[in-house]
């Protein structure tokens, strides 16, 4: 819902005819038409009718509550007419549809507001988002946060108003004269683009109008005051950096108050995760310009790295696959030959040898494996199936404004694996993954998983025949195994359809990381075969498959699920023995040399700083267990154990604690 506004004078001198209906007058209209509504019931109404009417005619309580209608699944306003059988559903501040027409009222009355606080700002766009809106706006003068309480003081007023809002049909010239007029030159431009013959509407509000496709609410009083501003931002007019520059104010909007507060206090808490801020203290990694869109691992992060990368490969090995390492620049001949380029040439980074040949840095790892299983020989169906694992280090040449900390960078490694099987063996090679999928990500703590059907996109590789092959073997595989799955339509990869694995984190947010392709193309494009049981040859079906997806991208999600609190055998340092006192000093290197000994990954605090000082230092490093020694614990032979979020300390003789912590920090795997 793109928006284009001007203030305007209450009535224009020459004002184009209008749609405005404000009701319906039953007793005037000579023909009626048919409304079915949700509970299955058919009411006959003189046509025209408008939804307000509709709503009326079932009761008052729905009459005061309606704020929009839905006409044959069209959301429309609740005043504009119906003139033919419809099905027709009445939208409350409980329906669905009715964030997306809060959001959008909001982002109104907020230019609204502005344009009444700073007379000669001129406004562009304005559409609602997942969980706001915003407004770009033209003015000399910067706003700044400082502004937002004037204007969110304006905005409460004008709901307070309760501006009729008014949907009315213009001709293109008119609307484009007016705002030349008014000196709204974007909109103008804006208009004069448009495509002659094009139904124009504006919404009037009060004394304001713009140029909008709409649905809105009724009135502006219709709108919750549970709005906030959130943010300026800068913005381009159309998104074009040789165009003006503009200024983006951000708001968010609600139904209620308390859901407005929920919202920011998860904010809150995502700030409190953020996984970027987390890094910088607990020392794990940064990223600069020289590099963008690639991690710098500092030694702590990159033990974690390790930990989940030595945990996979354990993993792996035990689930019957073998580890293999292809080169990280192949020629486009193969990526050609494979649709990859074709279809992903832009995310791919080239370099030109001396032969006048270009390379691509790779961007996925499965043609590679399609070359190993080659020249592996002629492989029998004995030999199948073939289960081919690679952390392969892969680089995708992504927007640098589409660049997010771990979460989207342009260098990572996959836990990448293709299983080569025949069509006989999908099924059981299905079931066997999401089995081992699902008991992985329990170790790391992600218990709500959902799974999606991501069946064929618009752009792909492979004719129908092929397509509907592939997508009942994966129906069928995901089905024998019992899992239960929703669809994302057009979602596929382009040679292949897949299951889409979904992460549900600790405050509510999804992610996808583990997926499941079904694809028959590759191996044909590739000339793959194996001697099937028949003696003739056969292409192998090839499941693409990752748990973890990026470990950049993993180790992400790992730290924001946690809030950093990771668990003990993720802990890059597991314990940092503290002395309360200089005299402790060789009994804390005594100390951390048994609890090395034993497996943990230990450091010592000897510094001449106050105890309390340390133990907040490490809390904020997010340290799981501070081993606390003076003098007194040297003497015992004890130490005093404080963990990570604890309110008291635990005194143990030291052998008693090393045995509590090894057993605590014990590997999902051991």
């Amino acid at each position: 819902m793109a928006d284009h506004q001007t203030q305007l004078p209450a009535e224009p001198a020459a004002r184009p005819a209008s749609t405005r209906v404000r009701g319906a007058d039953l007793s005037a209209a000579e023909r009626t038409i048919a409304i079915s509504l949700p509970d299955g019931s058919v009411r006959q109404y003189p046509a025209p009718v408008t939804g307000a009417a509709v709503a009326a005619s079932i009761g008052p309580g729905l009459a005061k509550a309606a704020l929009a209608i839905r006409v044959d699944g069209e959301l429309r306003d609740l005043a504009r007419p119906i003139e033919a059988d419809a099905a027709v559903e009445i939208v409350t501040i409980k329906d669905g549809d009715a964030l997306e027409l809060i959001r959008h009222d909001a982002a109104h009355v907020l230019a609204e507001a502005v344009q009444e606080l700073y007379p000669g700002t001129q406004i562009t766009f304005g559409p609602a988002t997942d969980d706001g809106f915003y407004y770009d706006f033209h003015r000399e003068a910067h706003f700044t946060p400082d502004d937002f309480a004037a204007i969110e003081a304006k905005m409460r007023e004008i709901v307070d108003r309760d501006e009729e809002i008014v949907r009315e049909v213009w001709d293109r010239d008119a609307a484009a004269g007016h705002f030349e007029r008014a000196g709204e030159g974007f909109k103008a431009e804006w208009v004069g683009e448009l495509p002659p013959g094009e139904e124009l509407t504006m919404y009037r509000q009060g004394g304001w109008i713009d140029l909008c496709r709409g649905p809105h609410l009724p009135s502006t009083g219709k709108l919750p005051k549970a709005f906030k501003l959130m943010k300026v931002a800068g913005a381009y007019w159309r998104g074009d950096a040789a165009n003006p520059q503009l200024q983006r104010i951000y708001g968010t909007a609600w139904r209620t108050e308390k859901e407005l507060k929920a919202w920011l206090h998860l904010l809150e808490e995502a700030e409190r995760r953020d996984h970027r801020r987390l890094g910088r203290e607990m020392e794990l990694f940064h990223i600069q310009e020289e590099a963008v869109g690639s991690v710098f691992w500092h030694p702590h992060g990159w033990t974690l790295y390790r930990l989940c990368e030595d945990y996979m490969r354990a993993r792996l090995e035990r689930a019957g696959y073998v580890e293999v390492r292809t080169p990280q620049m192949i020629d486009r001949v193969l990526w050609e030959r494979s649709g990859h380029w074709e279809k992903f040439r832009e995310h791919m980074f080239t370099a030109d040898d001396e032969r006048e040949r270009v390379l691509a840095l790779k961007p996925m790892n499965c043609p590679a494996h399609v070359q190993i299983f080659r020249h592996l020989g002629i492989v029998s169906y004995r030999d199948l199936p073939l289960r081919m694992a690679e952390f392969g280090a892969c680089h995708r040449n992504e927007p640098s404004g589409a660049l997010h900390g771990l979460m989207r960078v342009r260098a990572f490694t996959q836990d990448d694996a293709h299983i080569f099987c025949t069509p006989e063996q999908i099924n059981s090679e299905a079931e066997a993954f999401c089995d081992l999928l699902s008991s992985v990500y329990r170790d790391f703590g992600f218990e709500d998983v959902a799974i999606k059907f991501a069946d064929r996109p618009p752009e792909r590789t492979g004719d129908d025949a092929t397509w509907d092959r592939a997508e009942a073997a994966l129906r069928e595989a995901v089905e024998a195994a019992g899992i239960p799955y929703e669809m994302n339509p057009g979602e596929g990869a382009f040679y292949g359809p897949k299951l889409e694995f979904v992460l549900r984190d600790a405050i509510g947010r999804d992610w996808q990381c583990g997926t499941l392709q079904v694809d028959f193309v590759l191996p044909e494009r590739l000339d793959a075969s194996y001697i099937g049981e028949d003696g003739e040859k056969h292409r192998p079906v090839m499941l693409h498959r990752a748990i973890l997806g990026s470990f950049e991208r993993f180790i992400g999600i790992l730290l924001e699920e946690n809030a950093g609190r990771l668990p003990l055998w993720l802990a890059p340092v597991q314990i940092v023995v503290a002395t309360v006192v200089s005299d402790a000093d060789a009994y804390a290197e005594q100390v951390a040399g048994k609890l090395a000994a034993a497996g943990l990954r230990v450091e010592t605090d000897l510094r001449n700083e106050k105890i309390t000082y340390k133990v907040r230092e490490h809390s904020r490093a997010k340290i799981p267990v501070i081993a606390v020694v003076g003098r007194t614990e040297a003497a015992e032979n004890t130490v005093s154990l404080r963990r990570l979020g604890g309110k008291t300390q635990e005194v143990l003789a030291l052998e008693a604690a090393v045995d509590t912590l090894t057993q605590d920090a014990a590997s999902p795997i051991q």
